[in-house]
């Protein structure tokens, strides 16, 4: 018998058997995943996901750092998702990736931020012109190594860089403090931004490792408190100059990719919120005194409350999907070698990341917080977990501003405008925020 066939026997019956539980994301109601190959894609990878979600209540109330979590999926080859299969990866598609991190972030939303830098840092290399230097680190990417974020800095515009990776002798000297270097703490390598002697912008890539280097899990957010979203400090690290960015620029399409994974970690905490109010429901044995039925998992008030919660999770998660179709065809553009076509690609992506970003997130802010309307007081008790669903959405929205993203659509809609590159790893000279995104790739050894 099918799984098709099984489900349609429990709807002759007129229910089926827990969703949540279901063996596919069809029968689960979230709907056909990107491909036709997608089941057997996900298949070895929601047992670990189960394994993660099990303890992620705990983890979070006791601000336990997943690092054993993070090495299941590395052996799992999760961290190779975009690995050409001929390198030792799976090969998957922009939209099959997507699809994979909402359910990672159902899971555990901070693993899919912990892992967002590594993927970037994937997708450059994935469009770099460089074979050799494309070659040869994706093959290390298949080899499990991951990579961690050395860009962001707390003084300054967003996007400025005072952090200085200069010669001495066949070696460069790195000295700066990152903030944000999401992923880091956990990570092989460090993909970081900086500028060198003449103020030019420069990075490279630095053994998470070597001397010199200081992760510090100072991150103090009162959501994704497991990121390690922290502070890494450079003391004199010496750098051999294979090290040192042979080539600048990230792929056309690495922005939004970093915006559509923070939708996709959304659609993750929905889903995960909308499974939850759900199995509580159904578990209530009180009712309310003014109610319309006897138990809870019979009121339709209550049951319309829920119904919300799901379908704000279904329209995050097919939003996302929709987009990564995007992005896809950028890469495709630049891998056919039409440069003009990649860049006009990539500005209509970023016109559908900026489309959805103020809908996903007010549907997901509004949906952790409604759940508890069908709850009452015992759904705030802490052993349920619940409040981390708001807090992980309320954090990322914060990384992920909002407020400008309908202006940049209106601008297209009515003027044609075009959205901008984000100015980045430029030295501090306090311009304005604006022009092309220059910041660094790894460099071939």
């Amino acid at each position: 018998m099918t799984q098709h066939q099984s489900v349609a026997t429990h709807i002759d019956a007129g229910k089926v058997e827990r969703p949540d539980q279901a063996a596919t994301q069809i029968a689960q109601g979230w709907g056909q995943g990107p491909s036709a190959r997608y089941e057997e894609l996900a298949a070895p990878f929601r047992p670990i996901f189960r394994r993660i979600r099990e303890d992620a209540v705990v983890r979070d109330a006791e601000r336990r750092l997943p690092f054993e979590e993070v090495g299941w999926l590395k052996q799992a080859g999760f961290t190779t998702l975009r690995v050409p299969v001929e390198l030792g990866g799976y090969g998957v598609t922009l939209p099959e990736l997507l699809n994979l991190l909402i359910e990672l972030s159902e899971a555990d939303p901070n693993i899919t931020n912990i892992l967002r830098p590594h993927l970037g840092v994937t997708e450059d290399l994935l469009n770099s012109g460089n074979a050799a230097h494309r070659t040869h680190w994706l093959t290390r990417i298949a080899a499990r190594e991951t990579f961690g974020n050395g860009f962001s800095e707390t003084t300054g515009n967003v996007g400025a860089i005072s952090t200085s990776l200069v010669q001495d002798g066949d070696e460069w000297v790195l000295n700066g403090k990152k903030y944000y270097t999401t992923g880091t703490l956990f990570a092989d390598w460090i993909n970081l931004g900086a500028v060198d002697e003449k103020g030019e912008s420069t990075g490279g890539i630095i053994p998470r490792h070597a001397p010199g280097v200081e992760v510090i899990d100072d991150w103090n957010g009162f959501g994704q408190m497991l990121t390690g979203s922290g502070t890494t400090l450079f003391d004199n690290v010496r750098i051999p100059a294979a090290l040192v960015n042979p080539e600048k620029g990230r792929a056309r399409y690495v922005g939004g990719l970093f915006q559509l994974i923070h939708l996709a970690t959304l659609a993750g905490i929905g889903r995960a919120a909308a499974n939850d109010v759900a199995r509580l429901v159904a578990e209530r044995s009180r009712a309310y005194g003014h109610g319309n039925a006897a138990e809870a998992r019979h009121d339709p008030q209550i049951l319309a409350v829920v119904g919300r919660v799901r379908g704000a999770a279904y329209a995050a998660g097919a939003t996302v999907l929709k987009v990564a179709e995007a992005l896809e065809r950028v890469h495709e553009h630049n891998r056919s070698g039409d440069k003009a076509a990649e860049e006009l690609a990539g500005a209509l992506a970023d016109v559908e990341i900026n489309e959805t970003v103020t809908v996903i997130s007010e549907l997901i802010l509004n949906a952790t917080t409604a759940l508890f309307d069908a709850l009452g007081a015992s759904g705030t008790d802490r052993n349920h977990g619940l409040d981390r669903h708001w807090r992980n959405a309320r954090t990322i929205t914060s990384h992920n501003p909002r407020i400008y993203r309908d202006r940049i659509v209106g601008a297209f809609a009515v003027n044609g405008a075009l959205p901008a590159l984000v100015r980045r790893n430029v030295k501090d000279d306090g311009a304005a925020p604006g022009g092309s995104d220059n910041s660094a790739s790894p460099p071939i050894l």
